[in-house]
């Protein structure tokens, strides 16, 4: 049975991840802090690790790990450790990978549409270059060190991922709770860009990268109709059938939530293009039918 190793795997992404993984067919082994406690977590027949001595020869390894952005203010503490949390374990990664006798095929590693900046309407395929932005370094970074894995003859891809939609966890849970109220709005202009994607087809494009052999390099995890956040506050208020009257003006939030609210301001026009050319159909490719797949009643 072929095995796969996983960061980030007790993750809401992770969870699910691993689970489909394993319904392939995989052997899973996540590397995780507490074994004990993503034992708890995981799928049955799961394998948690808390050490990479303690991991078999993979085939596959897929880093999701990394400290969520939107955990908290962007202090310079918290943004080292943004950044190190990822820095550290791809590294580790690569040198493991280096001492494996019989290297993996393949190595998935996270990035983010964050890599592009705030780029306002341009479309932004897997060629556009990062811009001089904390958000664009810390992705631009974490894909070199990946990058690295590729001296041991290993297969790199890079997931830029964009908005995560789940049914009961992620961005869209914490979204619908002021719509519940009669809340929901748009930040700032509205007209900034929201790159999202249905939590199946996040789920569906890694799978689909790691099992294409000829794949390797850039990919964007997003669906291929991007929307603003006008249309997509707009379009989730009709689906819960509740008012999107609220608005939150861009200094308002920059006060709330200080220098994280860049990213909710500006956004990316970010489309799949590396992704649909190598043969990826997506399931969910229109915001409205995926809203009402994952919330609608």
């Amino acid at each position: 049975m072929k095995t796969v190793l996983v960061t980030g795997g007790t993750g809401f992404i992770g969870q699910h991840l691993t689970s489909a993984m394993q319904a392939d067919g995989w052997q899973v082994e996540v590397l995780t802090r507490n074994a004990d406690k993503a034992t708890r977590t995981l799928a049955k027949g799961i394998r948690a690790i808390e050490s990479l001595d303690q991991a078999s020869v993979p085939q596959a390894v897929i880093n999701l790990a990394g400290e969520n952005l939107a955990d908290g203010r962007w202090t310079e503490a918290r943004k080292q450790d943004m950044r190190e949390s990822r820095l550290s374990i791809t590294r580790d990664l690569v040198a493991f990978i280096g001492r494996c006798e019989t290297p993996p095929n393949v190595l998935v590693s996270g990035s983010a549409v964050g890599y592009y900046g705030a780029r306002g309407e341009e479309i932004l395929d897997e060629r556009k270059q990062p811009k001089n932005e904390f958000q664009s370094h810390l992705c631009a970074d974490w894909e070199a060190q990946a990058a690295k894995a590729e001296a041991h003859g290993v297969r790199v891809c890079f997931v830029r991922t964009g908005i995560v939609l789940g049914e009961n966890d992620g961005a869209l849970a914490q979204m619908i709770t002021p719509f519940k109220f009669g809340l929901g709005g748009h930040f700032g202009s509205g007209k900034q860009y929201m790159p999202w994607i249905h939590l199946a087809d996040e789920i569906g494009a890694i799978r689909f990268l790691v099992e294409h052999q000829t794949l390797r390099g850039a990919f964007n995890l997003a669906a291929p109709n991007p929307v603003t956040n006008r249309e997509f506050t707009d379009t989730l208020a009709r689906v819960l059938h509740r008012p999107s009257f609220a608005w939150i003006p861009g200094p308002a939030l920059k006060l709330m939530i200080g220098e994280m609210s860049h990213l909710l301001l500006t956004g990316q026009r970010a489309v799949p293009a590396a992704l649909e050319a190598a043969g990826y159909t997506f399931e969910h490719p229109a915001l409205a039918p995926a809203l009402e797949d994952l919330v609608g009643r």
